[in-house]
């Protein structure tokens, strides 16, 4: 995303009036303010769509009884299905049922994660056994800003 910037110019050179450029910076911030919620909101539903596939392959997978042929197949069809699409691999298909198994409520989850990418929860599935210090992860990186990597050294550093 870009950020908000003062832009010069001459109203004689460019022809427009004096407070044209806080005209453009305004319109500017407002369009980076809008991509920056779209891409939010379109992490959380993505996020929401993997904890409810995840619960689905659990439940299927407790009362069938079925073995690890199911999601390589499943991980198959999904990419023939959605050719343009990434994260239906067999690996991230079983990191969506350790999410679900590790949040079965997601409402407790949706708070202190609503805005991280699915990156992040892969991580901390990987990298933290403790509920409450995977919350505590969350919280940090929501409240923080903190990217991927960041987080990664975080919490190879402290936890």
């Amino acid at each position: 995303m870009s950020t908000p910037a003062s832009f010069e110019s001459t109203p004689a050179k460019s022809g427009m009036p004096d407070w044209y450029p806080e005209l453009l910076a305004s319109v500017a911030h407002q369009i980076d303010t809008g991509r920056s919620k779209a891409v939010s909101a379109a992490n959380e539903e993505l996020v929401r769509a993997y904890w409810s596939i995840g619960c689905e392959l659990l439940e299927r997978e407790s009362q069938e009884g079925w073995g690890s042929k199911v999601v390589t197949r499943l991980s198959a069809d999904l990419r023939d299905r959605f050719p343009e699409a990434r994260g239906f691999s067999p690996r991230n298909l079983r990191y969506m049922k350790s999410f679900a198994a590790a949040w079965p409520d997601f409402a407790m989850l949706q708070t202190a994660s609503a805005a991280l990418p699915w990156s992040h929860h892969v991580l901390l599935l990987e990298k933290l056994a403790e509920p409450e210090d995977r919350l505590w992860y969350m919280a940090c990186a929501s409240a923080e800003g903190w990217s991927h990597s960041v987080r990664g050294h975080q919490i190879e550093t402290f936890a």
